[in-house]
């Protein structure tokens, strides 16, 4: 894929990962369907290949789970002319990314901190989860159709189960996720036999 990028377009993508960072409420990986509509369906920067395998070698890979922007930059600065570029999208979409949540967590946590007992702190605290969990919700519906060759019908059904019995182990039990991603990815191999 080769694509043509001036320096409003560099802007545009620093700005858009800079928005995100601040909608980022229980991590960046909440965004994805924000950047997907983005990068793949409105400024056609990436390919849906490109985009998935960028979440996948990112979440595979040791480090911050956050790898995947500087992927999904990478691989906007590749199509776009070569290494150089590659580089500058890479850097762009991180710096984008982290520094307004990296900051406003940061402030944000010391006054908590500092107010955790007031009944509105507390509130807030509590109001938030449902959030998160819808937003984690709609990545994971994202990601299994978009990764899905049959789609979403009744033939993709074991997708669906394990997806139904990883959500109810990690809601009831306190078994830590490695465990269910190394179960999820030994069932992944054994599904593609």
């Amino acid at each position: 894929m080769s694509i043509t990028l001036n320096w409003h377009d560099w802007l545009d993508l620093f700005g858009h990962f800079l928005s995100l960072s601040l909608m980022a409420i229980g991590g960046a990986v909440t965004t994805i369907p924000e950047m997907h509509r983005f990068l793949v369906i409105d400024q056609h920067w990436l390919t849906e290949a490109q985009f998935a395998s960028s979440i996948a070698i990112a979440q595979t890979s040791p480090g911050p789970n956050t790898l995947y922007i500087a992927l999904f930059g990478w691989n906007v600065g590749l199509n776009a002319g070569g290494y150089a570029q590659a580089i500058l999208g890479m850097t762009l979409s991180m710096t984008g990314a982290l520094l307004p949540s990296m900051l406003l967590t940061y402030y944000t946590a010391r006054w908590c901190r500092k107010n955790r007992d007031q009944i509105g702190v507390r509130v807030f605290m509590q109001g938030m989860a449902p959030i998160v969990v819808a937003l984690l919700l709609s990545i994971g519906w994202l990601l299994s159709t978009v990764s899905s060759p049959q789609g979403q019908g009744a033939e993709n059904w074991p997708l669906w189960l394990l997806t139904a019995v990883t959500a109810a182990v990690t809601w009831k039990t306190k078994i830590h996720s490695l465990w269910m991603l190394m179960v999820g990815a030994i069932l992944g191999v054994l599904m593609s036999l």
